[in-house]
């Protein structure tokens, strides 16, 4: 039996891919949770006879010995910021491990990957991931050309994996513990938040969302079982609070229910969040009290905008209307209403913005807003919905490649600035600790001048009628 260079055993002069690290699986960055997209084809593999290594990058560190041990590598990329130290760690892997086969996975590997294919990755996969992915190990074990359903290579296309399976329960054993990733803040109670999923895809078709260009309206419920145990796995392991990751918790409300339910008799006493469209909490808002009453305590749901032009671009399915009914019926429930928020496209105005600046502080939302999402741009990635949206056209550039998505440039020269600027205030008060009142001033007054009028010259307004919202320690971004 031959050992090849990287001390894998490999029967008939080909690697064997069932040794410890043939199969090395990786993490770059997960909003601050333990990864998920590497737990559940952790488990997948090794149901099916693999021994695969998982490291998370983000809080682990990973040597030149695991790479170069590795014959098939797979690097989890659900968003953009993950893809940008993606590829710098494959930059990375290549210089250590040149014969490993590399693949990407993840949203943002999908949207991406004309580019991946043509500088790094040997394959990419999106949608459903994990039977691909055990296919591509299996093909590359075989000695046999990748003809994966879901896999793409440069000599293959392919479509999104869009196909049921059975789950397995995701394996976290050899992750670190959740003492390494974000806690929930509510009050003095400072605990460790568990993660996981209770359906993936969306049924809506946001043209802004990169779940939409893979999934295209299609989504998939995961077993009430399967999340119970993954649950049940977590709580032994310390967490007193899960968040529900998905891209909308209340797409199947039935389902998600059913689950809140057996987590509370279960363990009354672990808490839980969930991500919502506005939408639905104002179609389900029957709901919300009993989601409270078995612990919710708060819920993110993706504001955006104010701007009604713009929420018709984006066709992002509610107005402003709609956001003030949200918070009454969070507010009537005892649920916190956290807004994610996209205050800087082509639609949005100068005005829009200090619009959406003033509701903030009138609605006593300052506190519930991470203070990133005050900065944040219009990412438009390869594949978007929105390349499918006239309305964008005008200020559509080239496609930047190298950084993941087009180019644009608002028609008033005053908003890309000041953007730059709120970045920048914003990139300095979260390293700095700053108080949300503070830094919301600075960007308010930012603002202000852009627009060439006087600030407010009274600080801004602190809450009275709400209690100070939860929240974890680790702010959403993209």
């Amino acid at each position: 039996m031959a050992v090849d260079r990287r001390g894998v055993n490999a029967p008939n002069g080909r690697p064997d891919f069932r040794q410890p690290g043939a199969i090395l699986l990786l993490s770059c960055y997960e909003l601050g949770h333990q990864p998920l997209s590497v737990a559940l084809p952790l488990a997948t593999l090794r149901a099916a006879g693999y021994q695969p290594v998982a490291v998370d990058t983000a809080v682990q560190r990973l040597d030149d010995e695991t790479i170069a041990r590795a014959r098939a590598i797979a690097i989890s990329v659900p968003m953009h910021t993950a893809l940008r130290l993606g590829v710098a760690l494959g930059q990375r892997i290549r210089a250590v491990a040149p014969a490993a086969h590399l693949c990407y996975y993840g949203l943002y590997a999908w949207l991406n990957r004309d580019y991946l294919l043509r500088h790094i990755a040997d394959s990419v996969i999106g949608g459903e991931i994990e039977l691909p992915l055990l296919g591509l190990v299996q093909a590359l074990e075989r000695g046999t050309s990748v003809d994966v359903p879901g896999v793409v290579t440069r000599e293959r296309p392919a479509g999104p994996a869009l196909i049921r399976f059975e789950y397995p329960v995701p394996a976290r054993d050899s992750l670190p513990g959740l003492r390494h990733y974000a806690h929930l803040v509510a009050g003095e109670r400072v605990v460790p938040a568990g993660y996981t999923e209770t359906t993936r895809g969306c049924h809506h078709t946001c043209a802004h969302c990169p779940v939409v260009p893979v999934y295209r309206g299609r989504f998939f419920a995961i077993p009430r079982s399967v999340v119970l145990a993954d649950i049940r796995q977590q709580v032994a392991h310390g967490a007193r609070h899960i968040t529900f990751g998905d891209p909308d918790f209340l797409n199947g409300p039935t389902h998600s229910l059913r689950i809140c339910r057996a987590l509370h008799e279960e363990f009354p006493d672990v808490t839980f969040d969930f991500t919502a469209r506005i939408e639905h909490i104002v179609r389900h808002r029957d709901l919300m009290s009993e989601f409270r009453r078995l612990g919710c305590l708060f819920v993110v749901s993706a504001v955006e905008l104010l701007s009604e032009p713009a929420l018709q671009a984006i066709r992002k399915g509610h107005t402003r209307a709609d956001v003030i009914e949200a918070l009454r019926i969070c507010d009537a429930a005892g649920i916190a209403l956290r807004p994610s928020l996209l205050p800087f496209t082509p639609w949005t105005t100068l005005d829009d913005y200090l619009d959406l600046l003033q509701f903030i502080e009138d609605e006593e939302l300052i506190e519930h807003v991470d203070a990133v999402h005050l900065s944040i741009r219009l990412l438009i990635p390869p594949g978007s919905a929105l390349l499918e949206q006239p309305d964008v056209l005008p200020y559509l550039g080239p496609l930047d490649e190298a950084n993941f998505t087009y180019t644009w440039r608002h028609p008033d020269q005053r908003m890309d600035a000041l953007q730059r600027r709120v970045a920048a205030v914003v990139e300095q008060a979260t390293r700095e600790g700053w108080d949300p009142y503070e830094m919301f001033a600075v960007v308010r007054a930012a603002a202000y001048e852009a627009a060439g009028r006087r600030a407010p010259s009274t600080p801004p307004k602190r809450r009275t009628k709400r209690p100070e919202p939860p929240r974890l320690t680790e702010s959403w971004f993209c």
